[in-house]
């Protein structure tokens, strides 16, 4: 992870799996993306969780330090254009205290995540009261809290 950026951090958890992130800042800076799930192609296994992305795409630490780029390791851009993105509590991080609910799981609303995003609550329609009035109870609606949806 303090590699230069646009290279591959590959790293070994729980004995069992192997989590892939992309080194995003200035070598020497700690910072990278892991990526937590895929939506899974044609002859691919499930990739819900970053276990399972390296898993189904045969990633292993032999990938770790190698650049972003053919024939080991590359993104293309196919043009697809996201809906909104959304921002929440990160996942498995019960331990890092104050840290813990720092919005800073970004992702899309799909159902090939490791963890579903927490369904969002529906807007209630005004209720008309009787003898005029507006009657109130709108309620707040859109995204539940913690989770802003970016514009």
């Amino acid at each position: 992870m303090y590699g230069p950026p646009g290279h591959a951090y590959v790293y070994f958890i729980y004995g069992m799996w192997n989590c892939l992130n992309f080194v995003t800042r200035p070598e020497g800076e700690p910072q990278a993306v892991l990526v937590r799930a895929l939506e899974p192609g044609p002859g691919l296994g499930s990739c819900r969780g970053p276990g399972l992305v390296c898993r189904s795409l045969e990633i292993d630490r032999g990938l770790n330090g190698r650049p972003l780029q053919p024939p080991d390791l590359y993104l293309v851009d196919d043009g697809y254009r996201p809906g909104p993105i959304l921002a929440g509590p990160r996942v498995g991080v019960d331990y890092s205290g104050e840290w813990r609910d720092r919005p800073w799981r970004f992702c899309l609303d799909s159902p090939h995540l490791s963890r579903p995003v927490r369904a969002q609550r529906r807007r209630r329609p005004p209720r008309v009261g009787r003898g005029g009035g507006s009657g109130g109870g709108g309620g707040a609606g859109g995204a539940p809290s913690g989770w802003p949806v970016s514009p």
